[in-house]
């Protein structure tokens, strides 16, 4: 069995920079958990305390319960895949991949039954005798991936494996790590930016940003349910729309969202969810709406009216200008024509909403939501507003000049 779980992970560079603040994670035995964010997320630095190569400023790991925060990397049990070639330009591909086993003084028929065998899986047999620069990109990943395989480790990590690679050998490797994952006993977790990536080879995903855990959950619910706005945007492609600076209104029995002088009625699904809605309701409070682009699309009654500024290469989704501050990307069935003005509606039941300063959803989950069993399934992120106090505070104070 093998199982990971941190608590209330904290990293603080020298500079004042955080690194991470109070992450808490989960995974189970088998479980493909990804690492999802953006460039500078914390992701990566997430990744490399997990595997030892740096120390938290706070906080615990454990793998099957024991705690290996203070334990050296080689200790830990643990395989860790970079997203650069990592190998060892002097050895053949074979003593590469058998490099981990040898250094723990494996016996050499272990050794060499367990590079055979992980050589038939990731197609290398044929390669075992050659260097490392004579390989393809994907074929050095391949061989990396071999070199965790062979030792058979509790944990695997992967560092953005695939980038670098062109979108054929990022498939091919992609899918040699979803077979390899379905063969090897033992808990997955991948590190990337790429949304498409994180949406298909997830068990679950946890979304960072800024080092601040924003959202763990299935890729099904965190499209569906989004505790934020950027998970809203991040997840999904194309990228959601958000109509700013909007207001909740009341209409006779009903309530409505205004925004750019238009008035659109919330459905009774909305309002159901949005259990809050009085606060909003009749004040000046704003929030932000956010509308997927293939829930969006162009009608005779739609009731907002936009121009067409532009269409995609595929002729699926168009650019509508609505007001100068307002531009939505909706679907296209009947073909769309530039400067060609539109009524556009949308599917009530699945709007966002958002408060317009903490950034969190103000939407309770409703039945459709599949609940997982983790405890980080309730975790509810900080609100952009906490998120810049505590980044402003842990910047270092500049000493005032004395006279």
């Amino acid at each position: 069995m093998s199982s990971l779980k941190i608590n209330n992970l904290n990293k603080v560079f020298p500079s004042g920079e955080a690194g991470l603040y109070n992450v808490s994670l989960e995974a189970e035995d088998k479980e493909f958990l990804v690492l999802a964010g953006g460039d500078d997320s914390g992701k990566s630095t997430l990744l490399r305390i997990i595997a030892g190569l740096e120390d938290a400023t706070g906080g615990e790991i454990y793998i099957d319960g024991k705690d290996v925060t203070s334990v050296e990397p080689k200790d830990r049990d643990l395989a860790m895949i970079f997203k650069s070639s990592t190998l060892y330009p002097s050895l053949n591909v074979f003593d590469n991949m058998a490099f981990g086993l040898r250094l723990r003084k494996a016996p050499e028929a272990l050794v060499r039954e367990r590079v055979k065998v992980a050589a038939e899986v990731l197609g290398l047999t044929d390669v075992l005798t050659r260097k490392p620069k004579t390989l393809t990109a994907a074929a050095k990943q391949r061989v990396a991936i071999g070199r965790a395989m062979v030792r058979e480790p509790k944990l695997y990590l992967f560092d953005d494996p695939l980038s670098g690679l062109d979108e054929k050998l990022r498939l091919d490797v992609l899918n040699v790590i979803i077979n390899l994952q379905a063969r090897m006993s033992g808990t997955f977790v991948y590190c990337t930016k790429n949304v498409a990536e994180a949406m298909t080879i997830g068990t679950r995903i946890a979304v960072i940003k800024n080092g601040f855990l924003q959202q763990v959950d299935t890729p099904a619910n965190l499209y569906d349910y989004p505790a934020n706005t950027y998970v809203a945007f991040y997840i999904g492609s194309p990228t959601v729309n958000f109509v700013k600076k909007a207001v909740i209104g009341r209409t006779d029995g009903g309530y409505c969202a205004i925004f750019g002088g238009v008035s659109v009625k919330l459905s009774e699904k909305t309002v159901e969810r949005f259990k809050n809605i009085d606060e909003y309701a009749g004040t000046d409070k704003p929030v932000i709406l956010g509308i997927r682009p293939e829930d969006a699309k162009i009608t005779v009654d739609g009731v907002i009216k936009g121009v067409i500024s532009g269409v995609s290469e595929d002729g699926k989704y168009a650019e509508c200008n609505v007001t100068p501050d307002i531009c939505l990307n909706v679907s296209v069935t009947d073909g769309a024509e530039k400067g060609k003005e539109v009524n556009i509606s949308f599917d009530g039941d699945r709007l966002f909403v958002f408060d317009a300063k903490t950034c969190l959803t103000l939407l309770e989950r409703d039945g459709g939501y599949v609940k997982t069993k983790y405890a980080d399934a309730d975790f509810v992120p900080l609100g952009y507003d906490e998120e810049e106090a505590i980044l402003e505070g842990l910047k270092p104070k500049k000493e005032k000049k004395k006279n």
